[in-house]
């Protein structure tokens, strides 16, 4: 399957020309955003993607949406903010491994506590792909790098595990090589109400030589229907199932009430649609 080729009426979509490494699990992920939005009957100008720092970073220039570059590891702040300005506005937060799990790791936490209603898909190919491919908070053990030149020596960070511990409302985990499955989880996440964590195995094909598209189609599996996400203590022992089995699909979910709607001056309606409470005027010109 070609990296460039697009759904049928994905044109609308259509951004810059992607300047990712050709093979780059990022393609899969492109392709199946694009169809997930096509599906759902969503159109350019009806959801924001706010990015930042890193190959995954550059996702939102490749689509022709809203979007807002933040800092590294400050996209959640900035997601939420939005949400909080427009919650009529579907939200998509976009981050690497290392971009959310190690520099935005204390916004993640905040994030899932509040249930901000933002849709986080976290680009994990488990090095910096940006920065020339030194590990990075879900690199496994022993891991050899131009800067780990003797192996990583800290156990790797299970962000499904840490999300269920904290009782994120949606919680997922996708393979970028597996197109459907995740346009599926998308979907889902997108129509679920409260913040959604879709941690994406993605393999770098130039700086990460061990996780790749081979070695993780010998190890995913879906869940089937057997798995029920509700039950708490079941989705945590899947979230530890890592190595010769690693299960992907909705792992855990949880209905709870969402930040937006316990705010109470946005009962009446997204913020960015009242008039100003006062007139600013007079005040600005104060300054001129």
């Amino acid at each position: 399957m070609s990296e460039h080729k697009e759904p049928s009426d994905a044109s609308i979509y259509r951004g810059q020309t992607p300047a990712w490494c050709p093979g780059c699990g990022n393609f899969g992920i492109l392709r199946a955003f694009k169809e997930a939005m096509i599906e759902l009957g969503i159109k350019p100008h009806e959801f924001l993607i706010v990015s930042g720092i890193g190959q995954a970073g550059k996702f939102p220039h490749y689509l022709r949406c809203n979007t807002f570059n933040g800092l590294h590891g400050r996209t959640l702040p900035v997601a939420t903010g939005i949400r909080l300005a427009n919650h009529g506005l579907t939200v998509f937060a976009v981050a690497g491994d290392g971009d959310c799990y190690g520099e935005g790791g204390n916004h993640l936490i905040h994030a899932i506590r509040r249930n901000v209603n933002i849709k986080l898909l976290v680009h994990d190919n488990q090095v910096y792909g940006l920065t020339k491919g030194q590990a990075s908070p879900t690199s496994l053990e022993g891991m050899v790098t131009k800067v780990q030149t003797y192996g990583v020596i800290s156990e790797p960070l299970n962000p499904v595990s840490l999300a269920i511990s904290l009782d994120c409302s949606f919680v997922a985990r996708a393979f970028a090589g597996d197109i459907e499955h995740l346009k599926e989880i998308i979907k889902e996440a997108v129509r679920h109400k409260g913040f959604c964590l879709i941690d994406i195995l993605q393999p770098c094909v130039t700086f990460n030589k061990i996780n790749t598209f081979e070695w993780y189609r010998q190890r995913v599996y879906r869940l089937g229907e057997d798995h029920d996400p509700h039950d708490r203590l079941l989705a945590f022992q899947k979230s530890l199932e890592w190595g010769e089995r690693i299960p992907t699909g909705i792992i855990y979910r949880h209905e709870r009430p969402v930040f937006e709607e316990r705010i109470p001056v946005l009962k009446e309606g997204p913020a960015v649609k009242r008039p100003p409470l006062t007139d600013i005027k007079p005040l600005l010109e104060r300054f001129y």
